[in-house]
């Protein structure tokens, strides 16, 4: 097995272990059970049997029990399940432009998630609960920088010309300390004489934003001293070309080194001279990298650096190049003064183009599996993953979704989306499904419902009828027939200990399992000698073919058909039916007496409703009843005897 990297990161739970005693633990899907036993670790006292109060339940992940990430999980599964369904139903041409459009929106549900938790770390007064949304914060920016990166080299996978705009975008989108700086410049009396005036010009430059340079820059034009020098800078940020439009590649590099060699006209003849401030532009613009560096203050990050020295330097660059700039970017950034953070690991591996290398290091820093399983499976969608296999069998997305659904599974309402990511797993999604669905724990009937959508009798009321339809079909849409089995006898028998007769017998119906209707039914007949009446009539009525499951079951259904025909006044085909009980022996013993009882108002009707074969009929029926009895008190006193004599 292959060594971690990086040593685990310890977990302290407050209050375990405090007694030096040994901990006990148990796993469970996505949790640990901790707990102190009664044993001493050493040199103590295994006498005393006081037990710990206290049971630790550690997550595996603990962002899915945060309520504000629940809406990340949510939509993200909607866009997942989307994709999945799109793949028969493109055509090849528009393919990319869809994967493209797809992968814009997890960034935009990742971003959107990241602007709720920075509210909330922003309204928040409680200092412990306002560093952890702070940290969320930097966990879902890291998550949308490192994505929107895949996205355009996997993708897009733009070519030379193409790329530097679309890495453009990546850094205005990601690095804003500049837009900051020039919100302070223009928000002051006398922008041209704040103090960072001239960083918010540089700052804008830097990013290739020269329109809006040129802006900032007109107002400095305004004063004498500067206005000849402000025109020649403005003419230069104009007359940089860019990449964009019909112009070949050929053509752009032309008119880029025709630029550049304007530019370094201006340096020499030191038409900046008096202005040091336009001189750094200047330097900036014929890629003077050293100057570049003195502003890395400006820049924040490695990668920004990267991106205007390619702005500057090499505007064509392809994309098998970028590994080298990026590293040298990065040494000469951080020149030995800090070793880099996982995130500078995650971005330097996605610019030397290899996947795996980000896959593994996000799974690393991150604590749930959501980033690496939703990108994984988008760019496999890309077929970038085509040739690699794990070597216990299927491919890395089946194995990182696998691991995702299952962490859905351990949280009380996401397990539902947790189907999906499973059903979408080829080889191993239906075992990990049905293993998972025999641990939900049912703790009430709309759960269960949740589980399968149950046929309904009529006593279901309209308003569960609407939410068993919109209820996922997942055990029996998927035919997983053991599941339904065990998921129905589960209810059945918490029914039953709830005494909610109906619902159990509904269960064990659905469960299809003869013997505990059987029990049912007894339980009914019960409480019918008892009370003299039944409850859940209307279950009971409408039974239908299902009382065929038991003989129990189809003598409850047509003894209940007997009372409704004897309370419509339909005596004769109610004599007919009573008779037909009681001779096909399918009636408890127990039970006999009753069906005889139920006969006498028949028999004391004023015409006649039982024929003479049918009364010798029920004369048999009262002997054998009388027989059964005797033969019944013989027993028990037989055993009396024996008990005595013992």
């Amino acid at each position: 097995m292959e060594e971690l990297d990086v040593d685990p990161a310890e977990t302290v739970i407050p209050g375990l272990g405090l007694r030096n005693r040994h901990v006990g633990f148990n796993w469970g899907p996505g949790e640990l059970l901790l707990y102190e036993t009664c044993y001493q670790k050493q040199g103590g006292d295994n006498g005393s049997m006081s037990h710990c109060p206290y049971l630790y339940i550690v997550h595996g992940d603990e962002d899915i029990y945060s309520p504000v990430l629940r809406k990340l999980y949510n939509e993200s599964h909607s866009i997942f399940v989307g994709l999945q369904k799109s793949v028969e139903e493109t055509s090849s041409k528009s393919r990319k432009a869809q994967l493209v459009q797809i992968s814009r929106n997890y960034r935009s549900v990742l971003r959107a998630c990241m602007e709720d938790v920075h509210a909330l770390s922003e309204s928040t007064r409680d200092a412990a609960q306002k560093a952890k949304y702070i940290s969320q914060v930097s966990i879902l920016s890291a998550m949308e920088l490192s994505w929107n990166l895949c996205e355009i080299l996997f993708v897009e996978s733009a070519s030379a010309g193409p790329l530097l705009l679309l890495l453009l975008d990546w850094l205005r989108l990601h690095v804003c300390e500049v837009d900051n700086i020039v919100q302070d410049v223009v928000g002051s009396e006398k922008p041209t004489e704040h103090d960072r005036f001239w960083d918010g010009v540089i700052g804008y430059v830097l990013q290739g934003r020269m329109n809006e340079a040129r802006q900032l820059l007109a107002k400095a034009a305004k004063e004498t001293s500067l206005r000849s020098m402000c025109r020649v800078l403005d003419d230069l940020l104009k007359k940089m070309p860019t990449t964009s439009g019909s112009q070949t590649l050929t053509e752009f590099e032309l008119k880029w080194q025709q630029w550049r060699e304007e530019c370094e006209r201006h340096l020499q003849n030191g038409t900046f001279s008096p202005c040091s401030e336009m001189e750094t532009v200047c330097k900036i613009l014929v890629g003077d990298e050293d100057t570049m560096l003195e502003k890395r203050d400006l820049m924040t990050t490695w990668y920004h650096f990267l991106v205007s020295r390619l702005l500057f330097i090499h505007p064509t660059v392809k994309p098998t190049e970028l590994h080298f700039y990026a590293q040298t970017s990065l040494e000469r950034f951080l020149a030995g003064d800090s070793s880099p953070e996982p995130l500078d690991n995650i971005l330097l591996a996605a610019f030397e183009f290899d996947i795996h290398q980000v896959i593994k290091e996000f799974s690393i820093v991150s604590s749930n599996w959501w980033f690496v399983a939703h990108l994984t499976d988008l760019l496999d969608h890309c077929q970038v993953f085509q040739s690699h296999s794990l070597y216990f069998g299927f491919n890395l997305r089946e194995f990182l979704l696998l691991d995702y659904a299952s962490g859905l599974f351990s949280h009380h309402s996401l397990w539902q989306l947790g189907v999906d990511y499973f059903d979408y797993c080829p080889k191993l999604g239906r075992v990990y499904l049905e293993l998972h669905m025999e641990r939900i724990p049912l703790s009430t009937e709309r759960k269960a419902l949740n589980s399968i959508v149950f046929n309904h009798l009529r006593t279901t009321t309209d308003t569960e009828q609407e939410e068993g339809s919109k209820a996922l079909r997942i055990c029996e849409h998927r035919q997983m027939t053991e599941q339904v089995r065990s998921i129905c006898k589960t209810m059945a028998m918490q029914s039953l200990r709830n005494r909610r007769l109906g619902s159990a017998l509904s269960w064990s119906i659905r469960a299809k399992d003869a013997a505990f209707a059987t029990l049912i039914s007894d339980r009914f007949l019960k409480d019918y000698c008892e009370r003299g009446n039944f409850s859940d009539i209307d279950l009971i009525d409408n039974l239908g073919s299902a009382m065929l499951l038991s003989d129990r079951l189809t003598f409850l259904g047509k003894y209940r058909e007997f009372h409704r025909m004897y309370s419509q006044e339909q005596f004769l085909e109610a004599a007919c039916l009573l008779l037909s009980l009681m001779t096909a022996r399918i009636a408890p013993c127990s039970f006999w007496l009753t069906l005889l009882l139920d006969a006498l108002p028949l028999l004391e009707q004023e015409r006649v409703i039982f024929s003479a074969e049918q009364t010798y009929e029920l004369m048999r029926c009262l002997e054998d009843w009388m027989a059964a009895k005797l033969d019944s008190t013989a027993s028990e006193e037989i055993q009396k005897q024996v008990s005595v004599n013992m």
